[in-house]
């Protein structure tokens, strides 16, 4: 996978110039830094206080930031710990040049977010080997970040190639991650949520279409069959390090709460809350779409559906409160009606969310 995205976007660190973005308010210290880097085969771009460095990092995205502390309108510290705080940069290897060599003043850097300190005047064979250091990690952390998109385009690509399917992992990853927030879960669990979502069915891609499609009941061979599709899913996020907090929910998001569902006939709480939370999404999302063997069901209507199966035990009781309040609060997925009791219009024993998901 390394090498195709590789030569795909001629991106290897042979073939691309290391861009370095060196900011300092002293004119006389930018061009020292660009002479030496520039030598050295690196692209130097130029900033002279915080306010350009941060635009200067808006427009080419640099590979390192050699940052002085000491700036106009904002000083170094503000600087990297904007940087640090954004999506988009906080990977960025930060390195600060200053005069200051005091313990509280590498402090405030540390908690800034600062990589490295080197402290001027700057050892010339020491400031290139700290930027070659920090170059490789971060080509290192680009190229993990490639085969993490490669994985959630395939997935997305999967989705939206099948006419059933079309958007789900998207819908089931915003769903759940919104839920997940409203039952008051931490942004790290909140964020392995929403990308589980988008790479839940990824197993997929090993199932039979015509099993998929088919309009009627399947059969033995072929529920079998769409069961193994969680296990595959595991199997194919594995070697990635960043999909490991996500594996359990690829896993487990066909588990039901009373030990009835698949691949490894969880119970209660062995079920990890994550692929609980899911369970609950992707069956709703399954209800209110159409499917080959039925018509997709009303929002309102799916959730009465739901509380009738929670009773059997299939789902978390509490989770599936939760979430029909959020979608009630929130108005998510259809406007609601005043519910009320639609346990007569509701075709609970004969709507099978499961049976080709």
């Amino acid at each position: 996978m390394e090498s195709l995205i590789n030569r795909k976007n001629n991106n290897s660190e042979e073939d691309r110039r290391i861009k370095i973005l060196a900011v300092d308010d002293n004119i006389q210290n930018v061009e020292l830094l660009e002479a030496l880097l520039s030598s050295r085969g690196y692209e130097v771009i130029r900033a002279y206080n915080g306010r350009e460095a941060l635009q200067k990092v808006d427009e080419v995205l640099p590979d390192v930031i050699l940052l002085d502390v000491l700036m106009p309108y904002l000083d170094g510290y503000e600087v990297c710990r904007r940087l640090k705080e954004r999506k988009e940069t906080r990977f960025i290897p930060v390195v600060m040049l200053t005069a200051l060599d005091s313990t509280e003043d590498k402090v405030r850097g540390i908690e800034a977010g600062a990589d490295d300190f080197i402290t001027k005047p700057f050892q010339k064979p020491e400031l290139l080997a700290r930027v070659k250091s920090l170059s490789r990690m971060k080509f290192l952390l680009d190229e993990l970040e490639n085969a993490q998109n490669v994985l959630f385009s395939l997935a997305i690509a999967l989705d939206y190639n099948d006419p059933y399917t079309h958007g789900h992992s998207k819908r089931v990853s915003e769903l759940s991650w919104r839920l997940a927030l409203f039952v008051g879960l931490g942004a790290a669990v909140v964020e392995n949520i929403k990308n589980a979502g988008i790479l839940h069915d990824i197993g997929k891609i090993a199932t039979d279409k015509g099993v998929l499609h088919k309009p009627g009941a399947l059969n033995g061979m072929e529920y079998r069959h769409v069961m193994e599709h969680p296990v595959v899913g595991e199997r194919i996020c594995r070697p990635l390090k960043f999909a490991q907090p996500l594996l359990p929910v690829i896993r487990s998001h066909h588990e039901r709460y009373n030990g009835t569902g698949y691949p490894d006939g969880l119970k209660g709480e062995e079920i990890p809350l994550e692929a609980r939370i899911m369970a609950i999404v992707d069956v709703y999302d399954a209800l209110t779409s159409v499917r080959p063997y039925r018509s997709d069901i009303p929002p309102e209507v799916a959730v009465e559906v739901m509380k009738a199966e929670a009773v059997k035990g299939y789902w978390d009781k509490e989770l599936l409160l939760a979430f029909s309040d959020m979608l009630r609060n929130g108005k998510t997925g259809g406007e609601w009606n005043e519910m009320g009791d639609k346990s007569a219009h509701c075709p609970g024993a004969n709507v099978n969310a499961n049976a080709n998901e």
